[in-house]
């Protein structure tokens, strides 16, 4: 449905200037936007670009003069990205659930299993017995929920996602397609010690050993994986479940795509941990970390509340509360910076040196 310049306005606790009754349908780029879209010009960069579209209304930067760009109306917002999550929000037609709450009859739901108040369960998805999925919860097709899963209020669950049994995930939860949340964790043994366990003891000072049986004996994974509340787990991410107790994700974390958290991981409240990060098994997240792209923590660690761990790093020791760490083993990012630094210098000042280097040697030769 459109709504008014106004309307919008009122729900991003912002100003509205002009002719505020005008009506939208769409969010859109300044240069592309058309009389029926709200262009998004948040910054002073996008300002020349306001002029290419044809955009009535806008939303503008803080100290703009919008009417200097051709506008009929503005609404002005001091914070533009927290603007863009209430605006997206007001927009979204949610289009990969349509129509009225329905359980479409290819659905496979075991009688034990409960269905909360208006869900939406879409084609073949399959719920299994004793588990139980929270009102107003949207279940697209082909997920997979387990014996006694336990989903709170308000779940969205896209399409393919396969949860495993005995996980309990809070209200508010979104899974992207294909999250996988339950599966066995990664965690294999040998009858005696392998080549890889003397090889961390020793940090490889050690021969590797003579082996017998080199078969890896499966530890399976029996504790399950428990959730907060407004948690989101991005498409093709994994949560293995714990060996014996649960692996934990805490309220209000969101994790991007293609992320892995190891069995019997603890993640604090509200962190980040961004595209293609691994948390590898029994290692203790604080709360608000965030986790950059491709980011690594090994194993058996504590990582601090408030840390910060840029893309591409990867922490093989425990981290202080408050820290924000970079490169490969992780340091201070002053650090990571200035060692950065003098390696760019490091060409010249050997090219620097080779001079006098070569005066050397050719009067000792003399000598």
């Amino acid at each position: 449905m459109p709504y008014s310049v106004k309307e919008i306005a009122a729900a991003l606790g912002a100003q509205a200037f002009g002719a505020v009754d005008i009506l939208v349908e769409a969010a859109a780029e300044p240069g592309t936007a058309g009389p029926a879209d709200l262009a998004l010009a948040m910054s002073p960069s996008y300002g020349p670009a306001l002029a290419e579209g044809n955009a009535r209304a806008a939303v503008v930067w803080d100290g703009a003069d919008w009417s200097a760009f051709g506008l009929e109306a503005a609404i002005i917002v001091p914070r533009a990205r927290l603007a863009m999550a209430v605006l997206t929000q007001m927009l979204d037609q949610d289009r990969a659930f349509p129509g009225e709450p329905i359980i479409h009859e290819t659905a496979l739901i075991d009688p034990t299993a409960e269905i909360g108040e208006d869900c939406w369960v879409g084609p073949f998805a399959v719920i299994g017995a004793g588990a139980m999925v929270g009102a107003h919860s949207k279940i697209a097709a082909h997920v997979t929920i387990s014996d006694e899963v336990q989903i709170g209020a308000g779940a969205t669950v896209h399409a393919g996602v396969r949860i495993g049994p005995g996980v309990r995930i809070g209200e508010g939860f979104i899974a992207q397609p294909n999250v996988v949340i339950g599966g066995d964790g990664f965690s294999f043994v040998t009858a005696t010690p392998s080549h890889v366990e003397t090889a961390r003891e020793t940090l490889g000072a050690a021969p590797p050993p003579e082996m017998g049986d080199p078969t890896w004996h499966r530890i399976h994974s029996l504790g399950g994986v428990l959730i907060g509340d407004d948690v989101e787990v991005g498409a093709n991410s994994t949560i293995d479940a714990g060996t014996v107790r649960p692996t934990r994700v805490g309220d209000g974390t969101k994790i991007d795509n293609l992320v892995q958290v190891g069995h019997n991981v603890v993640v604090g409240e509200h962190c980040l941990l961004c595209a293609q990060a691994g948390v590898a098994g029994s290692t203790v997240i604080g709360d608000r970390v965030v986790i950059g792209g491709k980011a690594g923590v090994a194993d058996n660690l504590i990582v601090g509340d408030d840390v910060v761990l840029g893309g591409g790093t990867v922490v093989l020791s425990n981290v202080p509360k408050g820290r924000v760490m970079m490169g490969y083993p992780a340091v201070k990012m002053q650090t990571h910076i200035d060692s950065y630094k003098a390696l760019r210098r490091l060409p010249r000042l050997l090219r620097d040196l080779m001079p006098g280097q070569k005066a050397v040697s050719k009067r000792d030769q003399s000598d």
